[in-house]
């Protein structure tokens, strides 16, 4: 079967590409522009795609079954704040552009739309709080409102015939994830200071065999709903430990972060559909393959 991906050259949209690559689908990239040649482990097909609420873009659903919807416009390195000093068009690309593709999707005969929403969609909650799928969303970013009424779009639009679910996603991980740590990594490996930091996170592989779960499910188990997708809950000391220890790296780690204010999303939901993030082991797996790449610069007669 063909799937359409949006956003399938990014970081996120990547991972998604390459699984459903793995798993026999026949993958369409949907962008501004063709991915290069070999950029995928298989070969890819190509359909132009905007997020500009003006254009038609019902074209490149003729041959997609099934449509899933990762592409996001935003400054560059920024999702929170991502709208820089243009909220407006950042609205209007980021939730009218994607509630068009959503409506030609199901014109169009998809059978099936996933959207890759985010964790920002819940907003600020007491420290400690679990998050869980059915719980008052209240964004305090436009990133997590964005994301909230492109949710709420997609749900609306769902029924016989067109199955739509959202994803939930937390920070994402990988081998695959240039720049992600890069400065935290840079700063440790030179002896500047790093600050104690908690997160959540999930590796990329078990983002896209959550999508995948979503094409392969019964549709009315998944139609309509909203999933959690995260894994660990890591911090600074975590990110750095295996950095440190293969690069031979002389200067100390940052203290361990407090992980009991973390906010954590409860997973539950997808996990009853049998999905098994790869937790800890895969993290220090992928740590050690990251840490295998770095080298411990030459400190500077500056450096104290």
């Amino acid at each position: 079967m063909k799937v359409l991906v949006s956003g399938g050259t990014g970081l996120v949209g990547r991972y998604i590409v390459e699984e459903l690559l793995s798993a026999g689908y026949q993958v369409i990239i949907g962008g501004r522009r063709a991915p290069l040649p070999q950029a995928f482990s298989r070969p890819v097909d190509f359909a132009p795609l905007s997020l500009d609420p003006d254009e038609d873009d019902i074209g490149a659903f003729d041959d997609a079954y099934f449509f899933v919807h990762a592409a996001f416009s935003h400054l560059d390195g920024k999702y929170r704040g991502g709208e820089g000093n243009d909220p407006k068009t950042f609205r209007r690309l980021n939730l009218d552009g994607t509630v068009k593709l959503f409506e030609e999707a199901k014109r169009a005969g998809t059978r099936r739309c996933i959207f890759i929403s985010t964790r920002a969609a819940y907003g600020e909650q007491a420290p400690g709080t679990e998050l869980f799928e059915t719980m008052p969303a209240t964004p305090e970013t436009l990133y997590g409102q964005v994301k909230l009424d492109a949710e709420r779009a997609l749900a609306h639009l769902s029924g016989p015939g067109f199955a739509g679910a959202s994803l939930r996603v937390t920070g994402v991980y990988g081998d695959n994830s240039p720049g992600k740590w890069d400065r935290l990594i840079d700063d440790c490996l030179s002896g500047r200071p790093v600050l104690p930091r908690a997160g959540t996170e999930v590796h990329g592989r078990d983002l896209g065999r959550a999508v995948r779960l979503m094409l392969e499910t019964e549709s009315a188990r998944i139609s309509g709903e909203i999933f959690n997708v995260s894994d660990i809950a890591i911090d600074t000391r975590d990110v750095l430990a295996q950095i440190r220890h293969h690069a031979d790296c002389p200067f100390p780690l940052p203290e361990a972060a407090d992980k009991a204010g973390l906010c954590v999303m409860n997973t539950d939901k997808i996990r009853a559909l049998g999905w098994k993030p790869g937790g800890m082991p895969l993290f220090e797996q992928t740590m050690r393959q990251l840490a295998e790449k770095q080298t411990v610069p030459r400190p500077s007669s500056t450096q104290v």
